[in-house]
C-alpha cells in the first residue's frame, strides 16, 4: 500500500545525501548517518538492498564505503521506494499479485478500483519523474537560502524568501 514509511524516506534521503556526494569517492555510511541523522547500521541494511538492485556499490578497507552504481540523474524516487518499499499502490487492491492480476476479486466490476488505479499511476509517474539529481539541486538550493537567511538574521536583517530564490 502507498503508505512511504520511515524505511522509504531514509532510504531516499540517503540517497539524495550520495547524489549530493557524488564523484567525491566512496562515502562512508557514519558520514551519512550523522548527516542524515539516521543509525549507521540502518544505512547499511538499507544499502544492502539497494546494492542488490545495482543502485548502490560498496567499497570495503579504509577510505571505503559507498558509491552511487549510476549517474543520479537516471535514478528515481520511484525507483528507490520500490527497493525498500516493494509495490507502489494506493490501496492493496490494486497490488500486483503475483501471478494472478490484482489482489481484489472486485476488481472486474469496481468503479473504485479503477479509481484507485488511475491515481496509483499517477503517483508512481510523478515519482519516477524526479530523479536522485533533482532533489540533490533541490537540496543545494535549500541549503543556499537558509545560509542567506541565517546571514541577513546575523546582520539583523529579516527577509522573506522570494518564490525566485525558492526555485
Amino acid at each position: 500500500m502507498m503508505r512511504i514509511s520511515t524505511r522509504g524516506r531514509y532510504a531516499l534521503r540517503a540517497m539524495v545525501d550520495m547524489a549530493l556526494h557524488a564523484g567525491e569517492g566512496p562515502v562512508a555510511r557514519q558520514d551519512i548517518a550523522a548527516r542524515q541523522a539516521i543509525s549507521a547500521d540502518y544505512v547499511a541494511q538499507l544499502f544492502r538492498e539497494l546494492r542488490t538492485e545495482g543502485f548502490v556499490d560498496a567499497v570495503k578497507g579504509p577510505g571505503g564505503g559507498y558509491l552511487l552504481a549510476r549517474d543520479p540523474a537516471t535514478i528515481s524516487a520511484e525507483d528507490v521506494l520500490r527497493v525498500v518499499e516493494g509495490p507502489l499502490t494506493i490501496v492493496p487492491c490494486t497490488a500486483p499479485d503475483p501471478g494472478e492480476g490484482t489482489r481484489c476479486n472486485r476488481a472486474e466490476y469496481c468503479a473504485t478500483q479503477l479509481l484507485w488505479s488511475r491515481l496509483s499511476a499517477l503517483i508512481i509517474e510523478f515519482l519516477g519523474s524526479v530523479t536522485l539529481q533533482d532533489l540533490a539541486d533541490d537540496a543545494q538550493r535549500l541549503a543556499r537560502l537558509v545560509h542567506s537567511q541565517r546571514l541577513n538574521q546575523s546582520q539583523g536583517q529579516e527577509k522573506t524568501p522570494s518564490d525566485a530564490e525558492l526555485g
